[in-house]
């Protein structure tokens, strides 16, 4: 388990170890196009697959992706449906692909709305890739922040009922182990598509010290040249970490000099 950037000062990567993205955009690319909404999803499809590949060209280590909320299902019966099915076509289709370019895939959220057979494919999926190590893919689906840390305090508190003694401390670092991904570090870059600027009860625990980075691009355009757009806006960023602006000049100084005395 990876420690929280609120208490541990983690390094600042050149290259984002983990990017975290809100896909939007789908239903508007297809509706500039008079086309139906089932076309921009199935274009996102894509743009997912040209993502993976360049995160690994880049150094990512972890690529985490919204697919579907825990409010998306507010949508209307057709448009879930056709995620679903989307989702299961998905699944069944790309996680071999997965496994050859050695990416370990992982799912997060609540699965019980989406039927058994995904829920197999999920835990198929998961166990077949479980130690490839080139990048790790998580897809958040039918996913909320507040459910996961909700979900975490009770699983938690089940596992420690002393703790329910009104007089025993708890620390975040007690219900850390059980969020959804306790398995990864804390996202260094966030990136949502669609001009929205906003994210969506998503990884609110996680995202506490995440850089920002909102385009306007829709997410069936998104390119390489829209991720590099994004990571160069974080190289600009100085990551402090509840310090201020000399305390890391200090400590790239005396970093340098340790560097050079060896």
């Amino acid at each position: 388990m990876f420690s929280s950037s609120t208490r541990t000062i983690p390094d600042a990567p050149l290259v984002p170890r983990h990017i975290a993205i809100i896909m939007d955009g789908n239903g508007r690319w297809a509706k500039q196009r008079f086309l139906p909404r089932v076309a921009g999803h199935k274009r996102g499809v894509e743009t997912v697959r040209k993502l993976v590949r360049a995160s690994i060209e880049r150094g990512v280590e972890y690529l985490t992706l919204f697919a579907f909320s825990s409010e998306n299902w507010r949508r209307p019966a057709e448009e879930v449906s056709l995620l679903k099915g989307m989702f299961l076509n998905a699944l069944e289709q790309e996680i071999e692909q997965l496994h050859k370019n050695q990416v370990r895939l992982k799912v997060i959220g609540d699965l019980s709305g989406f039927g058994a057979r995904i829920g197999e494919l999920v835990a198929a999926g998961e166990k077949l890739t479980e130690n490839d190590a080139r990048l790790t893919l998580t897809i958040a689906a039918s996913y909320g922040g507040r459910w996961d840390i909700m979900r975490a305090a009770k699983a938690y508190f089940q596992a420690h009922p002393e703790a329910l003694d009104a007089q025993a401390p708890i620390a975040p670092e007690d219900i850390e182990p059980y969020l959804s991904m306790m398995y990864a570090p804390e996202p260094d870059l966030f990136i949502r598509t669609g001009g929205e600027k906003r994210i969506s009860n998503f990884l609110l625990w996680q995202m506490a010290y995440t850089e920002f980075y909102f385009t306007d691009t829709l997410w069936p355009d998104f390119s390489e040249q829209t991720l590099d757009a994004a990571i160069a806006s974080y190289q600009q960023r100085e990551r402090r970490f509840g310090r201020t602006s000399e305390q890391l000049q200090a400590a790239a100084k005396e970093k340098r000099q340790l560097a050079g005395a060896e």
